[in-house]
């Protein structure tokens, strides 16, 4: 297999962990009512960091330049968060909510912002 292919690969895969716990009715844990909000935000910074690392990576492994594979990926991972808010309201339990692309934005911004490929193709 290609290392493109493995790239885009992950990028699928990931998308689908996400979907996945998307879909669930209820993740609410065991904790108390704060640490459970305060769990839950982070896990979204966390799952969309990861999707906006592995997006910036396949874009630069495609010999795009920094800046470009930092706008793309933005702009893919943000809306994949919007589709995934969509998506929740129609899971029964869950609903979608403005403040949780805000959040997951935290987490795409993060990366997009302070990622730098040791070892990036020649553009």
């Amino acid at each position: 297999m290609t290392k493109k292919l493995a790239h885009w690969l992950a990028i699928i895969a990931w998308a689908c962990i996400i979907f996945y716990f998307s879909h669930q009715p209820d993740l609410k844990s065991s904790l108390p009512d704060f640490w459970d909000f305060v769990f839950r935000k982070i896990a979204h910074i966390s799952e969309y960091s990861v999707l906006a690392f592995l997006l910036m990576r396949t874009f630069i492994h495609h010999k795009i330049t920094r800046k470009n594979s930092a706008i793309l990926a933005a702009i893919i991972a943000v809306s994949y968060a919007i589709g995934d808010e969509y998506h929740q309201t129609f899971v029964a339990g869950r609903g979608g909510c403005v403040r949780d692309v805000l959040i997951d934005s935290i987490g795409i911004f993060f990366i997009v912002i302070f990622y730098k490929p040791k070892n990036r193709p020649a553009v």
